[in-house]
């Protein structure tokens, strides 16, 4: 492939823009059920405590009970898993600030503890995608947890309290698999679905084929075709589907639900590699189909198909990278969280702030992807924090009447934050701010005046401070990601370029290819526009990217055409019987 001169990305000053940052989505399909589950796993132990006269360890049962919060997009089977390691991860955590807090109460080496924690969160839950809430909820906890003073002695019963209200959290996140047993995988296929249905409209909008091409008389090193944007969506929602359905098992009463699926997913495949030759309507139905508990849709299987679930099975056979080389690309993210959850934290102890890990936490909250994706969230976690610092004013007398209302506004606030998070991320930080200022107030009443000042004030220092991190640790590494990104899509190219030049391939082998492209695309996306995102480093190879999409969307077109007119398939060679 020909290599085109690098060109510089875009200034910083037109990447700080404000437009689109606080602008509302569409909320989350499931939006209620993290709400739900926080509400159910934080109740019980709150109000036992309550009728104990114990609010005051409230804290600890919280830090089990946050865990609700995580893996709801997941199989049950793989939920289980990863709840379990989100409570040890919880558990480990608050266990290192406990220890920590008992060992010592100088305030500089509590902010280096938290500091350091909240890096190695940070790394550890993106390498393994553990999702959304990330690592904001264990750092808030363990931060929270070096300020409370401690003695040894008491460590072990602070740590059964969250081990307990961790358990609870994790059978009400297992709680709906009796009833839709199969319900988040059926979703992530009908998502995969309607982005591909929103793909092909797309291109029969602008009049084009999807293959990638720009259209004449578009210039600049990126995409230039319209619908670019539903196609790495829809990319990006099969590749989610994917990893969702090769989290069951591949025997059993499972294995029958989830054979359904892939053969749904590989039509949503298909239809992004060949627009023009996709009903649209159809795939909308299946994935309407896939919303309630009824019967899951039939697509008509062709003979080949077959060979599609051959491909999925040597997909099965991939292992994932060893988490230590998950890790190493991230050690510039990590960097930043642990220099600037430092400073932050320093920075609001030379204030004179009483609660330095406030300031920490908003640091922590803040770092993305990129240095333009940070800033984004700094102006959400500002603007949301300092909404919720009124609104705190607003209900604070009325949470004062009694510890009952005091347990029940929390639990409100914790409602409201997981419902409206989802739509963006400073919506939710308006509830998720009074709930924080009300929790300290379970062990005793808090001046309202003091805990807005302090908490305004540490909201700013922390952003700002967190940002500037952000700026002077570089990640010169996302470079050469992109580069490594390119290089593994135009092998994945040629490999099923050479598959559809050659003889018949062995069953399941250009499935598989095919497959492999696909995701080698999305990751090539992802990966370019997350260096995008950065500053100061080396200008990315912006024309090498938009070839590799533009060569690797033909193929996986071809490879579609030839699926579609293989001569094993006799009388069913027509385009309509391949259409999804």
């Amino acid at each position: 492939m020909s290599s085109a001169t690098p060109t510089a990305g875009t200034s910083p000053a037109r990447r700080l823009s404000l437009a689109g940052v606080l602008r509302l989505r569409r909320p989350s399909e499931i939006w209620f059920k993290p709400a739900l589950s926080s509400v159910a796993a934080v109740a019980p132990p709150n109000l036992l405590l309550l009728a104990l006269g114990r609010l005051d360890l409230a804290m600890y049962t919280m830090a089990g009970s946050l865990c609700a919060l995580y893996a709801h997009n997941r199989p049950y089977a793989a939920r289980a898993r990863t709840l379990a390691w989100v409570v040890l991860g919880m558990l480990g955590g608050v266990a290192v600030a406990l220890v920590t807090a008992s060992l010592t109460r100088n305030a500089v080496v509590l902010v280096t503890v938290g500091a350091l924690l909240a890096a190695v969160q940070k790394a550890l839950c993106d390498a393994t995608r553990v999702g959304p809430p990330g690592n904001v909820v264990l750092t808030f906890i363990s931060s929270a947890a070096l300020f409370v003073p401690q003695t040894l002695g008491q460590v072990p019963g602070h740590l059964a309290l969250a081990a307990a209200a961790g358990a609870w959290a994790w059978l009400v996140g297992m709680a709906p698999a009796p009833v839709r047993p199969h319900g988040p995988e059926r979703r992530a296929t009908a998502q995969a679905l309607n982005a591909a249905a929103a793909y092909a409209v797309a291109c029969r909008g602008t009049g084009e084929r999807g293959t990638g091409e720009r259209r004449s008389g578009e210039g600049g090193p990126g995409e230039g075709d319209v619908h670019a944007g539903a196609r790495a969506a829809g990319y990006a929602a099969v590749q989610a589907a994917w990893q969702t359905l090769l989290a069951l098992p591949a025997t059993g009463a499972r294995a029958t639900t989830r054979h359904a699926l892939e053969r749904l997913v590989v039509r949503a495949e298909v239809a992004l590699a060949a627009p023009a030759d996709t009903d649209p309507e159809r795939l909308r139905a299946w994935a309407h189909a896939l919303r309630g508990g009824g019967r899951i849709p039939r697509t008509g299987d062709a003979p080949g198909d077959t060979d599609e679930l051959l491909g999925v099975d040597a997909e099965l056979a991939a292992r994932p990278a060893p988490l230590w080389q998950r890790l190493g690309p991230l050690t510039p993210i990590a960097a930043r969280t642990a220099l600037g959850c430092a400073l932050a934290g320093y920075a609001s102890l030379a204030l004179g702030i009483g609660r330095p890990y406030w300031a920490l936490v908003t640091a922590a909250a803040l770092y993305q992807a990129n240095v333009t994706l940070t800033w984004s969230r700094a102006v959400q976690r500002v603007v949301g924090n300092l909404a919720g610092v009124l609104l705190f004013a607003a209900i604070a007398p009325l949470a004062h009447l009694g510890q009952a209302l005091l347990v029940l506004c929390c639990l409100a606030l914790n409602f409201g934050a997981e419902a409206l998070i989802t739509r963006n991320y400073w919506l939710g930080s308006v509830c998720v701010t009074p709930m924080a200022l009300l929790v300290t107030e379970f062990a005793g009443y808090q001046a309202p005046g003091d805990l807005m000042t302090e908490r305004a004030v540490d909201t700013l220092v922390g952003a700002l401070v967190g940002f500037l991190a952000a700026v002077v640790v570089t990640n010169r590494r996302a470079g050469n990601r992109v580069e490594q990104a390119v290089t593994a899509a135009d092998r994945a190219r040629e490999r099923t370029a050479r598959l559809l030049a050659g003889p018949a391939p062995a069953p399941g082998a250009l499935e598989a290819a095919r497959r492999g492209l696909a995701a080698a695309l999305t990751d090539l996306r992802a990966t370019a526009d997350g260096a995008a995102g950065e500053w100061w480093g080396r200008a990315l190879p912006q024309e090498r990217v938009v070839l590799a999409e533009q060569a690797g969307h033909r193929t996986l077109a071809e490879a579609v055409r030839r699926q579609a007119t293989r001569p094993d398939r006799g009388a069913s060679t027509r385009t309509e019987d391949v259409r999804p």
